[in-house]
């Protein structure tokens, strides 16, 4: 349940930055590159602050 959450959060907020970049500022577009290299990062490490997040408000794995 957790991933598929992580997942949707990360795909909205790309989504968003990259609306916000073409219609608002370029500068948007940092956002989706923070949450990919994010994503990068979770990946090798295996660890990433959304999961302990939602750990602590409840969410099942």
């Amino acid at each position: 349940m957790q991933e598929r959450i992580v997942r949707a959060i990360a795909g909205t907020l790309v989504l968003i930055s990259i609306l916000l970049g073409a219609f608002v500022n370029i500068n948007w577009l940092f956002l989706a590159g923070f949450v990919a290299l994010n994503l990068i990062q979770s990946s090798i490490t295996r660890w990433c602050l959304m999961n302990d997040i939602l750990t602590k408000l409840g969410v099942p794995k």
